[in-house]
């Protein structure tokens, strides 16, 4: 039997990278798993036939995450196809880059949509199906705490307000039992940073460790916090990073 047999969770971007790892470990540890995705509807498919492969429920629904209503409806949506909810993973997320003195107002305000916002939104939508014992867990990053080189402001601020709303929500929602933690990566090797990238090298100088992250590290935390052994972790940021912010 899984940690996490007979549960129901929500990825939101979980059609590649750390969050298709993480709803394929959801799945691995029994759950149902509905995932989220903008554009990319085959790869979103690939995730719910592996989910299904291992016996599971799995459902995809295409939301943008800066589309506040979407996104609502995509939690209510996986809540009444799957049976409920028990896991909220905030996942989904872009990284344009830009100095402050180059990157415009409009790649800006998206950033904030997408990062903030609809952490904000996927989390108010998820509480009115979550039951007592219900996790919501969200992906930072070690650049919401440092930032160790320039073009980040963006990412950088919108990665620090998660933390702080997390535990804010740990707070508003301790009483009913419903825990909220931030899980923080450092350099993780996806399409959006691979390993051979053009930018791996300064990223494996900050490492203690010498590598990235797979997806697969970031989404073995995830279903610790999400199972039995997650019951007492709230309010708090795990950082997955190799050592980066050491």
């Amino acid at each position: 039997m899984g940690s996490l047999d007979g549960k129901v969770a929500l990825v939101t971007g979980g059609s590649r990278g750390i969050g298709a790892a993480i709803a394929r470990k959801l799945a691995a540890e029994g759950a149902h798993v509905a995932v989220t995705y903008e554009k990319s509807a085959s790869r979103a498919a690939e995730v719910v036939a592996s989910i299904e492969g291992l016996g599971r429920k799995g459902l995809a629904l295409q939301a943008d995450s800066a589309d506040a209503e979407a996104l609502t409806a995509a939690v209510d949506q996986a809540a009444e196809a799957l049976g409920g909810l028990d896991v909220l993973v905030n996942n989904a997320g872009i990284f344009p880059r830009g100095t402050v003195d180059e990157m415009n107002l409009a790649d800006f305000d998206r950033t904030l949509a997408v990062n903030v916002r609809a952490v904000f939104v996927a989390t108010q939508a998820a509480v009115r199906h979550l039951p007592a014992g219900g996790r919501i867990i969200t992906i930072g990053s070690t650049l919401g705490e440092r930032v160790p080189g320039p073009g980040m402001s963006a990412y950088a601020a919108s990665k620090a307000a998660v933390v702080g709303m997390s535990r804010a929500f740990a707070r508003d929602l301790g009483s009913r039992g419903i825990t909220s933690v931030v899980v923080q990566p450092g350099p993780t090797d996806t399409d959006m940073n691979p390993a051979d990238g053009p930018r791996a090298a300064s990223s494996l100088a900050l490492s203690a460790v010498g590598r990235h992250a797979s997806p697969e590290d970031l989404a073995a935390t995830v279903a610790h916090v999400a199972g039995a052994t997650g019951a007492f972790i709230t309010g708090s940021v795990i950082a997955v990073d190799g050592g980066v912010n050491a």
